[in-house]
């Protein structure tokens, strides 16, 4: 008895020093706030939860979606064993003695196990791997957490084997809801305009929206007990005390970020707009991203999208990236800058890239060929009775500078790969070069 009351005192204790965050953690399904798509009366999630049938799950979403409530609120649930862990400290040893326990209860008790293993994606490979017979076999239901791409750093097996759940970030609507749940708990109000603040920004994370709260009221409650006769009953959030934490905020910037901004980088430049394209790459910039990848990225799209349209692109984005490289930031982001509104506002043609997809194709499609007799290399001792160069007709000899001969092997003369576009100066190029074969 005394030391279920020590861990009890304990455990209060606890609750009371815990982050707000914590604090306000949901203890039913309906006190959960946003992720109506799975947790909605009727939804997939919730039904499996309630009706304690979940099988292995990954749960993906940025920080601050309900990925450790929802694993929380499953071990509240169930009539299983819940074993959580995480992969941060966690190893192979750990893995193998919580298979084992599961294989003894489930022996000698029948009752299946759930483990928990928040940040899944910090496990390696092998890690991954020792949970797959596990998993496979029923021994654990496994409910992984992460905040990246599951597609990216979780195991193939291990994913087909999990139904995967994506949380997203929270909605304006729900995270005014969860503030105004915050402040009426601590006993505190906000003026509409600082919640509003507020919820701009945290990017949708609720434990960022609580931490960012938790400040203000300090901050709060430090202003009102500096004045005389301080009374801090009847506080009330303003938008300077907003203002006053929003030093705290670092900009979120995980492995899915990259991937997703960098993909709205390029779109943007590839859409025609110049301010798109600025914008993400300031929000590349400011959140560390390496301006030579950056750089690489433009050199790509200037060929991948620009092309023939406007052939010096290639040149300003190569340039840009000699830039970066000789320059460094934060000067060349001012390179970075020009390329991006030049390729930007640059005609758009993908010919090019069409055009090598239809002749990787043909070699990938179609007969190799032998390469014509007048095409070998007719430069070495004994070509020349091999018959190579035999036939090949010099261009520089011709006045016109180019001459009609096949290039090709014969089977493949006639496909064209190559279809100019209307844009930017490709017509006036594919003019000539149709001139000149007619000529």
């Amino acid at each position: 008895m005394p030391d279920d009351l020590f861990a009890a005192a304990v455990n209060d204790r606890l609750a009371g020093q815990a982050p707000l965050a914590a604090r306000l953690r949901p203890r039913t399904l309906d006190e959960v706030v946003g992720q109506e798509h799975l947790l909605a009366p009727g939804r997939p999630l919730r039904a499996l939860i309630e009706a304690d049938r979940l099988s292995s799950v990954i749960f993906w979403g940025p920080p601050g979606t309900g990925k450790t409530t929802l694993a929380q609120l499953v071990a509240g649930a169930t009539s299983r064993a819940f074993v959580p862990m995480s992969a941060v400290t966690a190893g192979v040893k750990d893995v193998r003695e919580a298979v084992a326990e599961a294989r003894r209860q489930l022996g000698e008790q029948g009752r299946g196990t759930i483990l928990f293993l928040d940040e899944v994606h910090r496990f390696n490979r092998a890690q991954q791997d020792a949970l797959l017979p596990s998993v496979e076999d029923g021994t654990l239901t496994l409910i992984g957490a992460t905040t990246e791409n599951p597609y990216f750093s979780v195991n193939a097996p291990l994913l087909s084997r999990s139904t995967l759940f994506r949380l997203e970030p929270l909605s304006p609507d729900a995270l005014t809801t969860l503030v105004r749940r915050a402040l009426q708990r601590e006993g505190a109000d906000a003026e509409p305009e600082a919640v509003a603040l507020l919820v701009g920004l945290v990017d949708g994370d609720a434990r960022a929206a609580l931490t960012s709260l938790e400040v203000t009221l300090a901050l709060t409650d430090s202003r009102a007990a500096s004045r005389p006769g301080a009374d801090t009953s009847g506080r009330v959030v303003t938008v300077a005390d907003v203002e006053a934490a929003r030093s705290t905020r670092a900009l979120r910037y995980e492995e899915d970020d990259h991937y997703d901004v960098v993909s709205a980088f390029i779109k943007s430049i590839r859409g025609s707009d110049p301010d798109a394209g600025l914008y993400w790459l300031a929000r590349m910039l400011a959140a560390g991203e390496d301006a030579r990848f950056v750089a690489r990225r433009l050199v790509i799209l200037a060929s991948e999208d620009v092309g023939m349209a406007d052939p010096q692109a290639l040149l300003v984005a190569d340039a840009a990236a000699r830039a970066v490289e000789l320059v460094g930031l934060p000067e060349a982001q001012l390179n970075l800058a020009q390329a991006v509104v030049h390729l930007a506002l640059a005609p758009k043609s993908n010919t090019v890239t069409a055009a090598l997809g239809a002749a990787q194709a043909d070699v990938a499609g179609q007969p190799v060929g032998q390469v014509p007799a007048h095409l070998r290399d007719a430069h070495y001792q004994g070509a020349a009775r091999l018959g190579h160069g035999d036939g090949y007709r010099y261009p520089h000899d011709d006045p016109r500078g180019w001459v009609e001969q096949a290039y090709r092997p014969e089977h493949l003369e006639g496909r064209k790969y190559y279809q100019p576009s209307s844009h930017g100066a490709e017509p006036r190029r594919a003019e000539d070069w149709r001139r000149r074969r007619e000529s």
